[in-house]
């Protein structure tokens, strides 16, 4: 063994034991490589002049327009759960399927599906639907197993439905390691691969989730028709947390402004309208102005004005793309014509409906919350972005990149063993890390040895992006699983829970399965999109 090999061992071996410490990741994943570095470096095996492109590096997160997508999606989150849409979404789609077993089970599915759409925070989505649904499909007769399962599995469907942050941060590693793997191959003008070719990648897969979930929730409903309710006193909901007689009407109000905000945002993306950075600034223009329309103190004056809000967006949408606006920021040209003024009229209701949404919503005490729990999130990912850079840094000071390429190289079955012992390596972090880690961390690594074979990077992000939604629901670690005890009630024993999600990470063992088989099922709709 190489005194490289052996230093990598240590490398591994010592950030391990710093993450299960209890030290902040982010100062594990960058603490640890500097002083292995510094000590190999005492002993003549390791070159310190590597921390010269430290800066540089740094320089090039702050530097990533893309990376600004990813507090402008959590906003967007926050801001749909502090204002409570995604819960009157909830209860308005369970009071609809008039709170039958099956109705509220499907329900719970379709608003996930939804809120992930929205959203990619899991934890805020299982603490939701534990807290109002749950309480429900108990006293209708839903099984602890089954409920249970159905929140843990749902609740991770935002990592994979996009916008996502998952997808956002995976693209722009994919997008790097692809790059990398094509200049050692000698191709110096690879076609990119964007955040956007990631999205249409896993439409497909994610809504195949999806389905397969709902038709478990079939087959147990025929296989167990007549499931009693249990005992519930213990639950902290009232009994008329779900609504009862919901007709279009509400469903239309509740549904409608959720739904035109996700094709705004994804359409926008996937047509080429706007990058997901502009599509994610467009997500939280719209979530601020279906809050404040939406909020149960709004008045009447304040609802008029988001739809104006709504309207004059619309508009401007409409006089951007048949070019009918002649006012061109980028070069500061102005022509006053009835297309301008229109658009200027616009602009100014657009930007008022905002200011009195943003006003209301602070009054109302949501506004706070959600930019407090944003740039917590956002500083978390940001920092271990930032580690992680490090990390890569010594580990490449070490010829790791060399040493994987080698492993790789070794395993049974050529690219595809390499390609599943990765998937293994992934899904066992997936128990101890944060899909934030394993993203900078293993893709950088792996990233480049993998795509420069034939596998496609849209492909193989996709699967990695499935791979960490399992992990996610895998006892005994899955971080969804700690999210939901934390909200269920006493009576619901921590081994229920780990048996409820057995049947689901079946389920998303033969997603997996599928799209691995099948990698039309990711790589199609960005074909047919971005041709």
């Amino acid at each position: 063994m190489s005194i490289e090999a052996i230093w990598l061992l240590i490398l591994v071996g010592s950030l391990l034991a710093g993450i299960m410490s209890g030290v902040p990741v982010m100062l594990a994943i960058a603490g640890v490589p500097v002083l292995v570095a510094y000590i190999a470096s005492l002993m003549g095996h390791f070159d310190l002049s590597y921390f010269g492109a430290f800066p540089q590096r740094v320089f090039g997160v702050m530097d990533n327009s893309l990376l600004i997508a990813v507090p402008l999606f959590v906003l967007m989150g926050t801001l749909l759960e502090r204002s409570r849409i995604a819960e009157r979404m909830l209860m308005t789609m369970a009071g609809f399927f008039g709170g039958t077993r099956s109705g509220l089970a499907y329900s719970v599915l379709i608003v996930s599906a939804l809120i992930a759409a929205s959203t990619g925070i899991i934890g805020a989505t299982i603490v939701m639907l534990g807290m109002i649904s749950l309480p429900a499909m108990l006293r209708a007769g839903i099984s602890v197993r089954l409920s249970s399962g159905l929140i843990c599995a749902s609740g991770t469907l935002g990592q994979i439905i996009p916008p996502s942050i998952v997808l956002i941060l995976l693209g722009d590693q994919i997008s790097n390691a692809y790059l990398e793997a094509q200049r050692n191959a000698g191709n110096f003008a690879p076609d990119p691969v964007s955040v956007g070719d990631l999205f249409a990648g896993a439409l497909i897969p994610g809504f195949m989730l999806v389905l397969l979930y709902a038709g478990y929730v079939f087959i147990h409903s025929k296989l167990f028709p007549k499931a009693s309710p249990v005992p519930v006193e213990s639950l902290q909901a009232p009994e008329d947390t779900i609504k009862a007689a919901v007709g279009w009407a509400d469903i239309l109000s509740t549904f409608v402004p959720p739904l035109l905000l996700i094709i705004a945002v994804l359409g926008s993306i996937l047509f080429g309208v706007a990058t997901p950075t502009e599509a994610a600034a467009v997500g939280v223009a719209g979530t601020l102005l279906i809050a404040g329309s939406s909020h149960e103190q709004s008045p009447k004056y304040l609802r008029v004005l988001m739809v104006l809000g709504a309207a004059a967006a619309f508009l401007l949408t409409i006089l951007k793309s048949l070019g009918w606006s002649n006012i061109d920021f980028s070069s500061g040209t102005l022509i006053i014509d009835a297309g301008s003024i229109a658009a200027m009229v616009a602009t100014a209701v657009l930007v008022l409906a905002l200011v009195v949404a943003l006003v209301f919503l602070r009054k109302q005490q949501v506004i706070g919350g959600a930019v407090q729990e944003t740039v917590s999130v956002s500083a978390m990912v940001f920092g271990v972005i930032v580690a992680a850079s490090m990390l890569s840094l010594v580990f490449r000071g070490f010829g790791g990149d060399e040493v994987v390429a080698d492993v790789l190289s070794k395993i049974p079955g050529e690219h595809w063993g390499a390609l599943i012992a990765v998937m293994l390596v992934i899904f066992l972090l997936g128990f101890v890390l944060e899909f934030v880690e394993i993203i900078f961390i293993v893709i950088p690594i792996v990233g480049p040895v993998l795509l420069a074979t034939d596998f496609h990077p849209v492909w193989f992000a996709v699967l990695v992006a499935m791979n960490l939604q399992t992990s996610f629901l895998t006892p005994p670690f899955g971080f969804a699983l700690f999210y939901y005890r934390s909200v269920a009630p006493a009576h619901i024993r921590t081994v229920d829970i780990y048996l409820s999600v057995i049947p689901f990470v079946i389920i998303q063992l033969i997603a997996m399965l599928l799209v691995l088989c099948f990698p039309m099922l990711a790589t199609w709709l960005p074909d047919v999109v971005f041709d």
